[in-house]
């Protein structure tokens, strides 16, 4: 119910903007009194800070952002459920707000940064048991390298049980506590291909890849080593649909280093999703 909620009233803000005009920039990013996006996308796999929730399972994701007021401040809501059925117990929605901004706008060391705070709420499970909080910092550097669209960034996130005694806060067991740091460092960049009909003159191509440092947290009551634990590579673009719609195919590889992390091999998985933005 809280996860309906929440969701619902980002719907009715985002209802409030449709149809309006808006102008300026943040963080590349269109934006004006109110901006925002909603979309449904599916994975073939659901890989989330290095390890396979739904066990090879295709999982379909729900997102509704909305950036208020020309403030920076932002709330979303993400869903993600598994297309198999046995994972009900897994269901998780995200719920963030954040703040983000930029300083020293023009300069080589401009610097895009945001602050968010998200809860993690598993509705099909007591929120005493399994509900997660995270904080984190995100900075971006995208005139620092001498290459146009090579773009490095930092995020650092601290995640920690909603209550302390909960069963993933306790160390019954042995089993450790979900509580901990990690450390991404992320490397994205652009360039344009031609298009393949002529209504599409030219495809954005977008690469990206990250390094983990997980710091000692654990997941679904696996403790995981202080190291660098997995690599991920990916590649999508953007396809415009007119009216502001966007279609994204993308395909990612993961490269395990840590076992503690993901206990199977290497992981391979796709994606396509479809947004819709003011």
């Amino acid at each position: 119910m809280k996860h309906t909620i929440f969701l619902a009233a980002v719907l009715l803000l985002t209802a409030t903007a449709v149809g309006q005009d808006w102008e300026g920039d943040l963080l590349g990013m269109e934006a004006g009194a109110l901006h925002g996006s909603v979309g449904i996308s599916w994975e073939s796999e659901y890989i989330w800070r290095g390890f396979d929730i739904y066990d090879d399972k295709s999982v379909t994701h729900l997102l509704a952002d909305l950036n208020l007021f020309e403030t920076g401040f932002g709330v979303s809501a993400v869903g993600h459920r598994a297309n198999s059925s046995g994972f009900e117990n897994g269901e998780r929605w995200d719920y963030t707000a954040y703040y983000q901004n930029g300083i020293f706008s023009g300069e080589p060391y401009a610097t895009n940064y945001r602050f968010g705070w998200v809860y993690y709420d598993y509705p099909d499970t007591p929120s005493q048991f399994a509900d997660l909080q995270e904080g984190h910092v995100i900075l971006s550097w995208p005139n620092l390298l001498p290459v146009k669209g090579l773009c490095p960034s930092y995020v650092v996130a601290k995640m920690w049980p909603s209550q302390s005694e909960s069963g993933i806060g306790s160390r019954a067991r042995g089993s450790g506590t979900a509580s901990g740091w990690i450390h991404i460092l992320m490397l994205d960049y652009g360039f344009t291909v031609p298009g393949i009909i002529p209504e599409v003159p030219e495809h954005l191509i977008k690469l990206h890849s990250e390094l983990v440092y997980n710091d000692g947290w654990s997941y679904n009551g696996r403790n995981v080593d202080q190291e660098w634990s997995h690599a991920v590579f990916g590649a999508s673009t953007d396809i415009d649909l007119g009216h502001n719609i966007s279609l994204t195919p993308a395909v990612y590889y993961q490269v395990t280093m840590e076992r503690s992390v993901n206990t199977d091999d290497d992981e391979l998985w796709a994606g396509l999703s479809m947004k819709y933005s003011f």
